[in-house]
């Protein structure tokens, strides 16, 4: 449900709702608030050498690469140079990655977007020590995922959905699949489904000692296609769609309905014999991670799920006699935490985990014979994030310890001592080199951008690499996020909430409110971070009190919040916003009839239900890219709340706006984009025909040939302004 980078040419919106003749377009000074705003500076991406001690950068003009002591920061000279290479030359340098060995480099000069973030591109390999580079395939012009084997000498890479392996001593290469065809079988990188929820974009690994490589086949032969329209536009204008639409296909599989059969194989280097990799238990739907782990026996480790999510199965395999072992199984009572399997962390000698088993999300470490050695982390508080053990035996994480709005990084260490390396208060997050040695740890709140600052494994800092003090100081006059808390419907919780004042605020007048949430599982967007957008705007321009409240399923609060929307999704959070709705109106200086619901993807959806509930207390609601039922959603996403429709009709029923139409009675408008692959235009169709025959009307704002983002040509500035022009006819 995150928004996604365009992967298809967007132009700019075509506006299909009453809007007022007075403002027919943008909103005067919004976009100093969106796309001209200052914002804060981070450091570039930095590639660590394999002992951590230099990384690589690419320079500005996107012509070299340097590399640069990390302790100090100093340039210690040039790696590649686009103008000095040797064998080919290239005009610049759209992105690198480094081999294991630290001896080669993968680069390419620029690259097509294909889903969520899996590119193709005409990768090249740089041999560092001979400043040497070469084509990685003269027999197939753009590759996917390109991975080094551990030794730097192979190449395993996918094109036209096989894959194939390059031995650059030779400068052979070998199909270790044939079968790949579109729409069909799929080698090597993940389907549509997988990319997007499941946040992986290749299906392949190397063994350590290079003999092997462990591959993940896709059929998604049965799965249903689905194809939208693409249309001419004008922003970049598509003339081959000038007189006739083309089409967008791709498999797309919806609750209940066939996912891709995916099963494990792996390919002996040496012989080019592939095996299959054959698990026993009929229930396995999902294979979402496979890498190597253990420093003296090195076997694959695969987790499992199950086609409800509520139960994970992890296996350690030896892919040479294709023994499989199964090491422990996960069974929550509702469903599996995404980090459970996507944040699997493998160690030299035991493996870590994610699990909410003690009420809250906290971290286990296991042996590679399935024996529980240690719970790393406890208390009332979540683990968001987990980033390594270092040599000493030190664990380094993120965590809700000081509340559900600050994000704290922390180590402990062998006898259970935690030590805080970040601010208590405000968000902070931290980036590890390959050892542990060094780390850039970062912090913001409401009031400061943020801090990047760089420690090494002594805890000592070295040096800060951005303050972003111009940006804290540009906005210091802005009002500020203030927080507080919201009373449940449920009436035994409580909610986190923020509010943004208008400027000049008096207590005595009367203010509109706009309450803007996402409301989804998992997510939290009340956060002490920094952040500059239309809310201040709205606030600062338009005169409204914003508001944003995390309702119930929302993260930070422990598993049975989280997951007391289970199988209802959308019942709890609507009561919540509506119940907030109403405390606010008993704010002396809250309009109680001028509250206004807005989200985008999952927040469209909220605002729909929320719209949409009896004697809702919003006046007006503005839905962006909403899911509209959750039959029209994909598979995994859906499933994992809701299991299927098959077994959960009453809650697919209840939980989708389109059967809840008759009970919409405020003004509403909703924006989507006609190239949405993630939130398919359609969902806006349907509920568009269910509430025409409701005999209900909403405004309408379309934008041809975007996808969920709806980014770029002034489309993010279209709208926001259409949103506010929405609200100003309605709550002013």
């Amino acid at each position: 449900m995150a928004i996604k980078r365009n992967i298809i040419l967007a132009t700019i919106a075509t506006v299909m709702s009453t809007m007022s003749a007075a403002t027919p377009g943008i909103l005067p000074g919004l976009a100093d608030y969106e796309t001209k705003v200052m914002r804060p500076k981070s450091p570039s991406h930095l590639t660590y050498m394999p002992d951590g001690e230099s990384y690589l950068m690419l320079s500005s003009d996107r012509k070299k690469i340097l590399s640069y002591e990390t302790a100090t920061g100093k340039e210690i000279g040039t790696i590649l140079d686009v103008t000095h290479t040797r064998e080919t030359s290239i005009d610049r340098i759209g992105g690198f990655s480094l081999s294991p060995n630290g001896k080669k480099l993968l680069v390419y000069e620029s690259a097509e977007p294909i889903y969520r973030y899996s590119v193709k591109a005409a990768y090249y390999v740089f041999e560092i020590s001979r400043n040497i580079l070469l084509p990685l395939s003269t027999n197939h012009p753009t590759q996917i995922s390109p991975v080094f084997s551990p030794d730097a000498r192979m190449v395993a890479f996918v094109s036209d959905n096989n894959i194939y392996l390059k031995k650059l001593d030779f400068n052979t290469e070998t199909a270790v699949t044939t079968d790949g065809a579109e729409n069909q079988i799929i080698n090597g990188i993940p389907d549509w489904v997988y990319q997007e929820e499941f946040s992986t974009i290749c299906s392949m690994i190397w063994s350590p000692d290079n003999t092997t490589l462990v591959y993940l086949k896709y059929n998604e032969t049965d799965v249903p296609l689905y194809t939208f329209p693409l249309y001419e536009g004008v922003c970049p204008s598509l003339s081959e769609y000038a007189l006739y639409p083309g089409i967008f296909s791709y498999k797309y599989p919806l609750p209940g309905v066939t996912n891709s059969k995916v099963t494990l194989h792996s390919f002996d280097i040496d012989n080019r014999k592939t095996k299959d990799i054959v698990f026993d238990d009929p229930n396995i739907e999902y294979i979402p991670s496979i890498q190597y782990g253990g420093k003296t026996d090195p076997r694959v480790i695969v987790t499992t799920l199950n086609r409800d999510q509520n139960r994970m199965e992890v296996y350690s395999v030896n892919p040479k006699s294709t023994v499989i072992k199964s090491l422990l199984v996960e069974k929550p009572d509702a469903w599996v935490l995404p980090e459970s399997y996507e944040n699997l962390t493998l160690l030299d000698e035991s493996f870590v985990i994610f699990s909410p088993r003690s009420g809250y999300t906290h971290l286990y470490e296991y042996s590679y014979n399935g024996t529980l050695l240690r719970s790393i982390t406890s208390g009332d508080y979540d683990v968001t994030d987990y980033y390594g053990c270092d040599v000493q035996g030190n664990h380094y994480y993120r965590s809700t310890c000081s509340g559900a709005i600050n994000r704290v990084v922390s180590r402990i260490d062998i006898k259970n001592k935690i030590t805080d390396l970040s601010p208590v208060e405000g968000v902070s997050s931290a980036s590890f080199s390959p050892a542990l040695n060094y780390f850039v740890l970062s912090n913001s709140t409401v009031s400061h951008a943020p801090v990047y600052k760089l420690f090494n494994s002594k805890l000592k800092e070295l040096r800060t690499l951005e303050d972003n003090a111009g940006v804290t100081a540009r906005y210091a006059s802005l009002p500020v996020r203030e927080f507080f808390t919201i009373p449940s419907a449920a009436g035994n919780l409580s909610l986190e909430a923020y509010m943004i004042k208008p400027s000049n605020f008096n207590s005595s007048k009367k203010y509109p409110v706009i309450l803007w949430q996402y409301s989804g599982p998992g997510a939290s967007q009340v956060m002490n971070s920094w952040s500059i957008g239309w809310q201040q705007y709205a606030a600062v321009e338009q005169g409204y009190i914003v508001v944003c409240v995390d309702p119930r399923g929302s993260a930070g609060k422990g598993y049975s919040f989280m997951t007391s929307v289970y199988k209802h999704l959308g019942i709890n959070e609507t009561a919540d916003q509506c119940a907030a709705a109403r405390y606010l109106a008993s704010f002396p200086y809250v309009d109680g009839n001028k509250i206004g619901i807005a989200g985008w993807s999952f927040g469209g959806y909220e605002t729909l239900m929320a719209v949409s509930a009896k004697n809702s207390p919003f006046a007006a609601g503005v839905a962006v890219a909403p899911v509209t039922s959750w039959r029209y959603y994909d598979s995994i996403y859906t499933e994992r709340y809701m299991l299927t429709p098959q077994q959960n009709s009453e809650g697919y029923f209840s939980s989708s706006p389109v059967n809840l139409t008759d009970d919409m009675n405020s003004a509403l408008l909703i924006m989507s984009g006609t190239a949405d692959d993630n939130v398919h235009f359609s969902n806006t169709v349907e509920y568009l025909a269910h509430l025409q025959g409701s005999g209900k009307l909403c405004n309408l704002m379309i934008f041809p040939n975007k996808n969920h983002s709806i980014f770029g040509c002034n489309a993010r500035e279209l709208v926001y302004s259409n949103m506010i022009i929405h609200f100003n006819n309605n709550l002013k």
